[in-house]
C-alpha cells in the first residue's frame, strides 16, 4: 500500500465509524432493524480498515486520529442534524481535539 493510500483508508474509515454511529442513533435503542444492520456493517467495514491502516502507521497515531477526528465530526454532526446544543465549551473542546489530531500527525508516525 502506498503512504497516500493508507492515508485515504483512514478517513473512509472515520467515515465509517461516523455513519456507525449516526445509524446507531437512529435505531432508537436498537429497535429499528435498517439502522441497526447498517451500524453494524459500517462499524465492521471502518474497523477493518483501521486493521490496515495499522499496518503502516503508528497504533498512537492511527488511534488518536481516528477516534480524535470521529469525536469532534460525531459533535458537529450532533449539533447540526441532531439540534443538541450548541455551546462555547463544546465550540472550543472541538478546535483541542482538532488540534491535538494535528500535533499528532505532525509528530510523524508512519513505519
Amino acid at each position: 500500500m502506498t503512504g497516500k493510500l493508507i492515508w485515504i483508508f483512514l478517513v473512509v474509515a472515520i467515515m465509517l465509524e461516523v455513519s456507525g454511529t449516526i445509524a446507531m442513533k437512529l435505531s432508537d435503542g436498537f429497535t429499528k432493524i435498517v439502522p441497526l444492520t447498517a451500524m453494524f456493517v459500517f462499524y465492521m467495514l471502518g474497523l477493518s480498515l483501521l486493521a490496515l491502516v495499522l499496518k503502516k502507521i503508528d497504533i498512537s497515531v492511527a488511534y488518536a486520529i481516528w477516534s480524535g477526528l470521529g469525536t469532534a465530526l460525531i459533535a458537529i454532526v450532533g449539533m447540526l442534524w441532531f439540534k443538541e446544543p450548541i455551546t462555547v465549551l463544546k465550540i472550543i473542546s472541538i478546535i483541542l481535539i482538532i488540534m491535538g489530531v494535528i500535533g499528532l500527525n505532525l509528530e510523524g508516525g508512519s513505519n
